[in-house]
């Protein structure tokens, strides 16, 4: 009984411990410092060793200008026992608030001095000048540390505080020393580089970084200073050159691992730099050492080749297909290329009733169940494409219920509520989508949710859904590719439409569709009446963002581009386009080093 009683006073004291402790700061954040310091005093009288109510009180003493006071606490803590360099670094400052500038550096010195009695205090004394924004005090304290104990690492550190003082040479310097020394830490270095360098290869930053690489490279020829190098003319979108550097990457690798440049091969190609794709396919093919590689890398050379292909070179793809598959088979083992093939027969080259027989006949091999469902996808979405849409929707059931739980699974749901929408039965179609908004992929649970909102607030204006079923046509005739039959609908639903909630999806996939088919200025006039109606609406974001595009890539107005990509910084924090826009409207403004 006696135990339980002591159990419930030291929970009950807990409590009002706790409870007075947030009182507190709430006090001091509400700057009312006298309430603060009250309750901190009694705070730190009971519990003597916690240094944030001590700190606290210096704080609040501080806030109410009663130095003297503060002065008399930290004296009395630097003369206790336990000597603590952090709190000689807080006189310091004390005297710095009085504009006691002498006997603030005094003290700061004294502070700095004392790693050569114990360099072990080096962290504490330099966040306590960090927090004080006393940088250069900050950083003479971690280099003289590492100075006195070469197994001290506050590169880390350095490197951030440099940044922060716009010491950019020093601070690459530091990331690089600190990589060398815990690879781990490369990712870490990639991610504040991208804070100051940018697409622009003469943007002062790349020049200081680059430079730093191959002074290091000529003392040190490490690989991971050519994978920075890589990286670095990856930002620049210099692909050729990252290529050079992979391959000496490739040359000093004992185990002749081509993933970099497999990675390389697919940036390129989303740049659309298919010249320096070709070159790193070629190399890839001419060093494999096994046949499924050199399989890989030729299929590679297709998708370049579809890439750039007019409807005048699609005889020819089609026999660079089929000589392909009488090479290596039409069995399990090409089928990746063979879904290449009949994804290019379907939608591109019209053939679709050939690619659905290959792909019947395909299924006929022994797969595991996750390669079945890759053929059955393809398969399926080439009967949507011919508007089998009920033979479609059987094959995306069959996915969903054979691999349960898999990423393939939550795309052949999203795909069946698609389909379903692209026959009208939008009921249905919802109710798929709402299950879809929990994905845990967030393109396909971003995805469900715009589609199940444009279902939604078109089904409750219109009842008889005439127009959400006109857009609907509209999206399946820009999959079959018939942008010119898209367009006519889609303007015809904003003529019959006019004011209804349908209008501002239709002028944003109207913005799209111009864009697509080269008519600039009707895909510029489409999204500026999507800003001018509907500049509060969820769509105003992506106008904005494919707007500052058209403007940036397509009618060479970069000031206009820079307007809308700063529209989208200060009126649309939220936006998944927010991190773009940002990095597009400092290049364009000629930011020198990103910050």
């Amino acid at each position: 009984m006696l135990r339980f009683a002591l159990i419930l006073l030291l929970l009950v004291t807990s409590i009002v411990g706790a409870q007075n402790e947030l009182l507190a700061k709430n006090y001091f954040d509400q700057g009312e410092y006298e309430k603060a310091l009250n309750i901190y005093s009694k705070l730190y009288q009971k519990n003597p060793y916690r240094s944030e109510f001590f700190l606290a009180m210096i704080q609040s003493n501080q806030q109410l200008e009663r130095y003297i006071d503060a002065e008399k606490l930290l004296q009395e803590k630097i003369k206790s026992n336990t000597r603590k360099p952090g709190i000689i670094v807080e006189l310091g400052y004390n005297y710095s608030l009085q504009n006691k500038d002498s006997l603030a550096n005094k003290y700061y010195k004294e502070a700095i001095d004392y790693l050569e009695v114990n360099s072990n205090y080096a962290y504490t004394i330099g966040k306590t000048f960090e927090k004080y924004s006393l940088l250069d005090k900050a950083a003479v304290v971690y280099e003289k540390a590492m100075e006195l104990n070469s197994e001290m690492d506050y590169n880390s550190q350095l490197a951030r505080i440099y940044g922060e003082q716009g010491n950019i040479e020093k601070m690459f310097d530091k990331y690089l020393d600190l990589v060398i020394a815990k690879p781990i830490y490369k990712s870490t270095a990639e991610q504040n580089f991208s804070l100051y360098v940018n697409e622009d290869p003469l943007n002062e930053a790349n020049i200081i970084l680059k430079k730093a690489l191959l002074t290091k490279i000529q003392q040190q020829p490490i690989i991971t200073y050519n994978e920075l190098l890589s990286w670095l003319f990856i930002q620049q979108k210099e692909y050729n050159k990252a290529f050079v550097q992979e391959k000496a990457i490739y040359n000093r690798m004992e185990d002749n691992d081509l993933s970099g440049m497999v990675e390389l091969i697919f940036i390129a190609m989303n740049d659309e730099d298919y010249k320096s794709a070709k070159k790193i396919v070629e190399f890839i093919i001419e060093n494999a050492e096994s046949k499924s590689v050199v399989l890989e890398g030729k299929q590679y050379l297709m998708t370049i080749a579809l890439r750039q292909a007019s409807k005048e070179d699609y005889p020819t793809i089609e026999k660079q297909f089929n000589t392909l598959l009488d090479e290596y088979g039409r069995t399990k083992k090409t089928y990746l290329l063979q879904l290449d093939y009949n994804e290019f027969l379907a939608f591109q080259y019209g053939k679709k009733e050939e690619a659905i027989q290959n792909l019947k006949t395909l299924l006929k091999e022994n797969f595991t169940r996750f390669q079945e469902a890759k053929i059955k996808m393809k398969l399926a979405d080439i009967l949507v494409l011919d508007e089998r849409f009920n033979k479609a929707l059987i094959y995306y059931s069959q996915i969903q219920k054979k691999i349960k739980g898999d990423i393939l699974a939550q795309e052949a749901r999203f795909k069946i509520a698609k389909t379903s929408y692209f026959k009208g039965d939008f009921e249905w179609a919802k109710v798929q989508l709402d299950v879809l908004k929990k994905s845990t992929s967030q393109l396909i649970a971003n995805d469900a949710m715009q589609l199940s909102l444009i279902i939604k607030d078109n089904s409750l204006e219109d009842s008889t859904q005439t127009a959400l079923r006109k857009y609907a046509r509209a999206d399946l005739l820009s999959l079959q590719k018939k942008d010119i039959k898209a367009i006519e609908l889609l303007n015809s639903v904003l003529k019959d439409n006019k004011g209804e909630k349908i209008e501002d999806e239709a002028l944003l996939k109207l913005g799209k569709l111009y864009t697509k088919i080269g008519n600039y200025d009707k895909a510029e006039e489409m999204f500026l009446k999507l800003i001018q109606f509907y500049k509060e609406d969820i769509l105003a974001d992506d106008a904005h963002f494919l707007l500052a595009k058209l403007y940036e890539n397509n009618l060479d107005q970069a000031q206009k581009a820079k307007e809308f990509y700063e529209q989208i910084i200060f009126n649309y924090a939220d936006s998944i386009y927010f991190v773009e826009a940002r990095k597009k409207f400092r290049m364009l403004r000629g930011d020198l080093i990103e910050q």
